[in-house]
């Protein structure tokens, strides 16, 4: 979606027009997403080193992640980008287990030790920096009669004491986290669910993310707009596949009028 569109709105004004349900991506989307991951990769490859006899495995840990060694960011299809935090941890301990570039095998036993000595969650209450004044967006948006819902690849419990910290848990009518057991991104499970609670067609609803995972999802669920934004892993390339429109950041959704 570019360019003029109807009623002379702009674009980002006009995506939220006929949408009864805004669900939203969390991590890269309403929160800051480098300041929530980034320390905690370089902590996890430090811890690592520790339980693994001071050899590092940084080069294995940013590979499992899919983050640059170099820069830090995570690439938009890569392991932090859309996959659950349990999946990542099997990963990783099957991927220290083969030893990879950096050393020879270990084998399925020690590496399930040294994982399970580094492994550690990052605190989203400590680290959450949410992308705008979150409750007033919210507040903003169900003003307007949109209302709102959260997709995540996280899971429940920091998800929800992340919006709690936020003060937008009592805004967000329903969630949707990783270990609720249904398929995860980019399966359309998640939006249907929701729709399906929340009593909104997905022809009603607007999907909003950062990562081609988002966007897909979105997309297979046939909701009405799927909006991209840059302000996580994703640049307009990655995400114009899969997108309607492109934004810097929430901020640009205004509410329909």
């Amino acid at each position: 979606m570019s360019g003029t569109v109807p009623g002379g709105q702009s674009p980002a004004g006009y995506a939220l027009a006929g949408v009864e349900l805004a669900i939203f991506d969390k991590d890269g989307t309403l929160i800051e997403f480098d300041r929530m991951w980034a320390g905690w990769v370089r902590e996890l490859g430090d811890r690592l080193a520790a339980a693994n006899r001071g050899r590092r495995l940084d080069d294995l840990v940013h590979d499992v992640m899919g983050v640059d060694v170099d820069t830090g960011r995570v690439y938009p299809h890569g392991g932090l980008a859309a996959t659950p935090m349990a999946r990542l941890r099997e990963a990783l301990t099957a991927a220290v287990a083969g030893g990879g570039p950096e050393g020879p095998a270990v084998g399925p036993e020690e590496a399930r030790r040294i994982v399970d000595a580094a492994w550690h969650a990052p605190d989203p209450v400590a680290l959450a920096r949410p992308i705008t004044d979150l409750p007033a967006f919210f507040t903003a948006l169900r003003a307007a009669g949109v209302r709102i819902a959260v997709a995540t690849s996280d899971d429940r419990e920091p998800t929800e004491r992340t919006l709690a910290k936020l003060n937008v848990a009592d805004l967000v009518e329903a969630i949707a986290c990783a270990d609720d057991g249904r398929p995860v991104k980019p399966d359309p499970a998640a939006i249907q669910w929701l729709c399906h609670t929340l009593g909104v067609p997905e022809s009603r609803t607007a999907m909003i993310g950062d990562s081609p995972a988002d966007l897909a999802m979105g997309r297979a669920a046939g909701v009405r707009v799927v909006v991209g934004v840059l302000t996580g892993v994703g640049d307009r390339p990655t995400l114009a596949p899969a997108a309607d429109l492109i934004v810097e950041s929430i901020v640009d959704l205004r509410p329909p009028a």
